[in-house]
């Protein structure tokens, strides 16, 4: 007996039905058998299953002998299950990697429940994946199972066969079926769950409902959208049979009446001259089944009295209501654009301040990087100097309470552009600037490249999507002074950003806070985080790909994972959205602070990233996967090859990577070699103290300049924490001297 039963049904969806049946025998957890559902489809959809049955024998072929609709095809794949649970998945949709293990392993943690809700993403023709809206239903936090009745906002999670595990024998056991029509999932979806003596959750994207551009059949227009009211008249039948669910009549009422108001106001679902039947139907089901003291959307009253055309009058005032109001926003706002701009001329014509400086980082991100660190320095060094720190308002939050908050396009904003004597950026600070004379401009730019950056994309049109290059070098020609951590930086700037700027190769101020943590501030953020006591933390930090339009990770996280054992944990701070994951992949995908991130790890795992010039001065071990170099560097190009030169152990491929961390090679001596020359050339000012030399520069016109402390002559930076795996390899040796370009 397998422990799932996997029903397919296949109906004109030979397209996308390959896709879906490999996303099931391609699980990690094979003990499965997959029941694929021929609804007597016209197109290939039939001998595609019979080709796969063929290959696996876990696939067992159903043919029907004629169409009979997706629920009856589901009961037909229903009756020839034999596993413990029964998953549904629609042909056109397929099963995330590692999703029935997920499945499984929660069902055993949770005492085998009836039912288990899982979540879903929607994915996009374009390439977008965009998950569920209401995920937070899905929490595991509580008790585990559960009764609806301890968790009823599960009734407002999409009502839909395939988001859910079922334990066979509870089906059996109450004789659930789907019935013929529209909206099948309807009246199976909440009588399952009403009937439930156990449910749990699970808080991650298991299925990819995939959004098509055309064929979807509850989109297209048809009398067939008239089904939704015997649905629903075969649930509140269901209640009536079982008056132990009584309690659930408003909840169900309220949900009826929200689902025909949504048919009956999507354009291009009902036929046109049919929706003054529609209504009238839905007013006589609001009248059948109306609870006394239900509270109902404004939109859904109109359904209690079938007004149509009372509906459609609401409809074209509230659109001229919306199109007034968005000339009256626009009017605004062009008043409002004209006033600042005013405003920031007459900002110019006053003197600079002497004692102000203006910081932001990542155009209007909160509080960090060079530029923050800067900021601190600032405060610190001289703190005669008021600071400001640019942030939108959805990171003002990331912004300490000492310097002055400012949000873009305000005009206090325009205000500290046009008078402060000290602005300070790692990107573009405002295209509307005018810099005037008096005013210094510092750029910190973003890390040591690899990449190619600048005037060297006008030869990488993937890389460099559209950048106006003549409009990057206006904002060059306003830099004074261009910070820079090595000589293989300095040199790519001043070529592929070429200005009259003065480069400070002074270290990365952002990279200080290394040398002036304690084991007890790495432990504490290591506790912050989640990281378990005595495991070994990876943070896994990959590159932006300028070739795919999708950034989804290239390494299955969870398959490695599994393959190293208890002992690891992954820091995952990946691009393309949260992960969703849970468990000993921890998702720092919005941690304000790469560097805290740094501290908290063991060892860095990354492929092209910047981020690997940056743990360097940690002298923790650095892993780099390199699967699809040729890709990248066709891609975006690279100033030096990676395999010549390495922070660390190399993999090719992720059966490469999972060895170099089983047999310990992520940490042996030929890593230390490797590290130690990466640091030598790339760190070599690195030592705490690059922010305190910037503003000694800057504003005390260099001096009491400290020196810069060699390498060898540092103090280590403190382990991940007291008990940590890792030794404390020894330091480099050599220096370099701090040097000034003019």
């Amino acid at each position: 007996m397998p422990r799932f039963s996997v029903i397919v049904p296949a109906y004109k969806v030979q397209a996308y039905l390959s896709e879906c049946l490999d996303s099931v025998l391609s699980q990690s957890y094979p003990d499965l058998e997959l029941i694929a559902v021929d609804d007597c489809s016209p197109d290939a959809c039939g001998a595609i299953i019979d080709e796969y049955a063929a290959r696996d024998a876990r696939v067992r072929p159903v043919h029907l002998a004629e169409n009979q609709g997706l629920g009856r095809a589901r009961n037909a794949g229903t009756a020839e299950a034999t596993g413990d649970y029964l998953v549904f998945l629609d042909s056109d949709d397929t099963l995330a990697p590692d999703a029935l293990r997920s499945i499984a392993d929660r069902i055993k943690e949770s005492g085998e429940p009836d039912v288990l809700v899982y979540d879903y993403a929607r994915t996009y023709w374009d390439g977008r994946t965009v998950r569920n809206q209401l995920a937070g239903q899905l929490t595991e936090q509580g008790p585990a199972p559960f009764r609806l009745q301890d968790r009823p906002g599960l009734l407002r999670v999409l009502m839909v066969a395939w988001n859910k595990a079922y334990r066979r024998e509870f089906v059996e056991e109450h004789g659930f079926a789907f019935p013929p029509g529209y909206y099948e999932d309807t009246p199976w979806t909440f009588p399952v769950l009403m009937a439930a003596e156990s449910i749990a959750t699970l808080d991650r994207v298991c299925v990819h409902y995939r959004q098509r551009r055309q064929g979807n059949i509850l989109g297209t227009t048809s009398r067939r959208h008239f089904d939704l009211f015997e649905q629903y008249d075969r649930v509140f039948a269901y209640v009536a049979e079982h008056p132990e669910l009584a309690r659930w009549r408003p909840e169900l009422f309220r949900r009826m009446i929200d689902h025909y108001a949504t048919v009956f106001t999507k354009r291009d679902r009902l036929p046109r001259g049919s929706h003054g039947e529609f209504l009238r139907r839905a007013r006589a089901h609001y009248r059948r089944y109306r609870v006394p003291g239900t509270r109902m959307r404004r939109r859904n009253i109109l359904v209690r009295f079938g007004l149509h055309r009372t509906f459609r009058a609401f409809r074209l005032v509230s659109a001229a209501r919306r199109r007034t109001f968005k000339a009256a926003v626009k009017l605004a706002r062009a008043v409002r654009t004209g006033v600042l701009r005013l405003h920031y001329r007459i900002q110019l014509r006053l003197p600079v301040r002497a004692d102000r400086a203006v910081f932001t980082s990542g155009a209007g991100r909160g509080h960090g990087g060079d530029p923050g660190a800067l900021e601190e320095a600032f405060r610190r060094h001289v703190p005669h100097i008021r600071t400001a720190w640019i942030a939108r308002a959805e990171h003002q939050h990331t912004v300490p309470p000492a310097p002055r908050r400012l949000r873009p396009g305000t005009a206090a904003y325009w205000t500290a552009l046009a008078r402060a004597r000290y602005l300070v950026t790692d990107d573009v600070l405002d295209p509307g600037l005018r810099k005037r004379p008096g005013q210094i401009l510092v750029q910190t730019r973003q890390g040591t490249p690899l990449g190619h950056m600048g005037l060297d994309l006008q030869e990488r049109p993937a890389a460099a999507r559209g950048t106006d290059f003549a409009r990057l070098l206006r904002g060059v020609d306003q830099w004074d002074l261009v910070l820079s951590g090595n000589r293989h930086s300095t040199l790519i700037w001043e070529r592929v950003l070429p200005g009259r700027y003065r480069t400070l190769e002074y270290g990365a101020p952002r990279n200080d806070v290394f040398q002036r943590s304690t084991s007890a501030d790495v432990a504490r953020l290591r506790e912050t985080l989640g990281i378990p006591e005595g495991a070994v933390a990876i943070l896994y930090a990959p590159a932006h790909r300028d070739y795919l339009r999708t950034q989804r990770p290239l390494l299955d996280l969870e398959r490695i994972l599994r393959r190293l054992g208890p002992r690891f944990v992954i820091l995952a701070r990946t691009h393309g959205g949260p992960l969703g994951a849970g468990g000993r992949i921890i998702d720092v995908g919005d941690h304000p602070s790469v560097q805290s991130l740094c501290l908290a790890s063991d060892v860095l795992l990354t492929d092209y990233s910047s981020i690997m010039f940056d743990y360097a001065n940690l002298d923790r071990p650095i892993v780099v996967h390199t699967g699809d170099w040729e890709a990248y560097r066709a891609a975006r190009g690279t100033y030096f090859d990676l395999y010549a030169f390495p922070p660390g152990a190399v993999a090719r491929s992720e059966d490469e990577l999972i060895d170099i961390f089983a047999t310990g090679h992520w940490r042996g001596s030929r890593s230390t070699q490797l590290r130690a020359a990466f640091r030598q050339r790339f760190c070599p000012y690195d030592d705490g103290r690059a922010a305190e030399r910037v503003v000694r520069h800057v504003v005390l016109g260099g001096t009491g300049l400290p020196p810069v402390v060699p390498l060898e002559e540092r103090k280590p930076v403190p382990s991940a924490c007291a008990h940590s795996p890792l030794a404390t390899v020894p330091q480099p040796s050599g220096s370099l001297p701090v040097t000034e370009r003019h």
